[in-house]
């Protein structure tokens, strides 16, 4: 419903591509071309790094890193689950590391202020339509800032990228009780936070 990912603004970098291009034993002897994975998932990587609240600014910068980590550590990939559950580790440490040296950066200022989720309308939307879908990430993005990094990790990975709960949980190191009981209470939170915007929508139309 929300598509975010600018993949033709990121490139893999050079000291990826100059060993990336060849295949990576991994420990359960599968043999996994790196140039592959960065194809298959890079859009989920951006898409979920912005999601998590990394500022389009350094998001670029932020692909980058995670696809520097997973090319580092693909040979401890075991295949006990998916890339992207295994991706996605990585991908949350990369984010809140991002987050941090924004609030570093300034202190003062509100992540939800300064993050705006990029959107890619639809090549056939007219202006309109594009403006409608950009408010309607913007929305949801303000929204995402009012829950905690594990309700919204949870919330994403389920309610925007679909994935199973075993899936999540793995992606958590959490055991699926506990995935169910984050998804739960960021569903609430997530419900309370568009109440509160729609009815400060509705007193500045009044």
């Amino acid at each position: 419903m929300f598509v975010t990912p600018h993949p033709a603004l990121v490139s893999i970098p050079d000291a990826v591509h100059l060993s990336g291009a060849a295949e990576l034993e991994t420990t359960v002897g599968a043999a996994i071309p790196f140039e592959e994975i960065y194809d298959d998932h890079v859009e989920f990587v951006w898409r979920v790094l912005r999601r998590l609240g990394v500022p389009a600014d350094t998001a670029e910068d932020a692909v980058q890193d995670v696809f520097f980590v997973a090319h580092r550590r693909l040979g401890e990939f075991e295949g006990r689950s998916s890339i992207k559950t295994w991706l996605f580790g990585i991908i949350a440490n990369v984010a809140s590391n991002h987050r941090r040296s924004l609030h570093r950066k300034s202190p003062a200022q509100q992540l939800g202020e300064a993050v705006e989720l990029d959107t890619v309308a639809c090549e056939r939307a007219g202006p309109h339509e594009a403006a409608e879908r950009a408010e309607a990430v913007r929305r949801l993005e303000a929204v995402l800032e009012q829950l905690d990094i594990d309700k919204r990790a949870v919330f994403v990975l389920s309610e925007l990228e679909q994935m199973s709960m075993p899936e999540i949980a793995d992606a958590l190191g959490v055991n699926v009780n506990t995935a169910y009981a984050r998804l739960r209470a960021a569903r609430k939170a997530f419900n309370h936070a568009v109440a509160l915007q729609l009815a400060r929508q509705e007193r500045r139309a009044r």
